[in-house]
């Protein structure tokens, strides 16, 4: 099979080669699944680079998040058929940048009906996040504000869509003018262009004065200081990633004095510790998805030789929504 795989740290273009691999056997309790479409995160960037918190040994094949179509599997799987469509997280080192790939079984989750393989390989981790962040940190209301740091991303665009689903008003920040007009058609109540006007002064007269409930924040750096400064009294500031590359120190006497509270979010947490739970989330989103309320914002669709290009891409900021990798294609 055609692979991508780790064989330097660094940028992509020179941390990856395409390969020819063995197909690997599942082994007990895994899956091996053909890839239909692999979407790509900004985890399998740091991968390249060796600055993510898990650091396979050289060489390996990164993609952390695919739509497959079960071939076979171990010892101990039940509950699967051969071309069940399965969405889900690959078992490293056998990563998504490849022709197949495998799973944990108990970390594979059936794809919603209504989404294609490219819709369906986008949908896990994302709205996975955002269910969390929003919901079970936040615990999100129907009437509150929402502000969405970096809406046109593929983070920020699923918590747009939850956001509204859950009855919120959505303000959205994004960058430039093409972005603010996606993320009008994705449904947010007020988009904010951060490259036109200052997002903190403009939340502040959105809201009368009073600031957003709920702040979902990928970005970080000056992002959250921003934030910090328009989130409502007994606001919550949900920290979900660095993607500025700047992680901020919070000023704790801020938060203080204005009531409001700071939550990480470690979705792979969950996994670990709470995997029912998971579980009670797919169900959720994929009845959401199936009823239209949810729809992965696909930007491009790129053959599994040009996965660098989009990893590149997504590396540098410059990526709108979700980029995934069709291998058939």
């Amino acid at each position: 099979m055609k692979a991508w795989q780790v064989v330097a740290l660094g940028e992509p273009p020179e941390a990856l080669r395409l390969t020819e691999l063995p197909v690997p056997e599942p082994g007990s309790g895994k899956l091996l699944v053909r890839v239909r479409a692999a979407a790509l995160n900004f985890p399998d960037v740091l991968m390249c680079r060796g600055e993510y918190q898990l650091r396979p040994p050289l060489p390996f094949t990164p993609g952390v998040e695919l739509c497959g179509e079960v071939i076979s599997w171990g010892a101990g799987v039940t509950g699967f058929a051969a071309g069940d469509r399965v969405i889900g997280t690959p078992a490293l080192p056998s990563g998504a940048l490849a022709e197949y790939a495998l799973m944990d079984a108990a970390e594979a989750y059936p794809a919603p009906r209504s989404l294609d393989d490219a819709g369906a390989a986008a949908f896990h981790i994302a709205y996975q996040t955002g269910w969390f962040g929003l919901h079970r940190r936040a615990k999100l209301q129907a009437g509150e504000t929402l502000l969405v740091q970096a809406a046109m991303g593929g983070v920020g665009s699923a918590a747009v869509q939850l956001g509204k689903a859950a009855g919120a008003r959505v303000i959205a920040v994004v960058g430039g003018k093409a972005k603010a007009l996606m993320a009008q058609d994705l449904g947010a109540d007020l988009v904010i262009d951060r490259r036109e006007e200052n997002f903190v002064d403009a939340v502040k007269a959105a809201t009368g004065g009073r600031g957003a409930d709920v702040v979902y924040d990928p970005v970080g750096g000056e992002s959250y200081t921003g934030s910090a400064r328009c989130v409502a009294f007994e606001g919550r500031i949900v920290v979900v990633g660095f993607a500025s590359g700047i992680i901020p120190s919070a000023a704790l006497n801020h938060a203080l004095v204005k009531n409001y509270s700071i939550q990480g979010l470690h979705w792979g947490l969950y996994k670990q510790l709470d995997p029912g739970s998971v579980w009670a989330a797919h169900e959720s989103l994929a009845k959401l998805a199936d009823e239209g309320g949810l729809r992965p914002l696909i930007s491009q669709r790129l053959p599994l030789k040009q996965a660098v290009e989009g990893l590149t891409a997504l590396g540098a900021g410059t990526t709108t929504g979700r980029v995934v990798v069709l291998p058939s294609a």
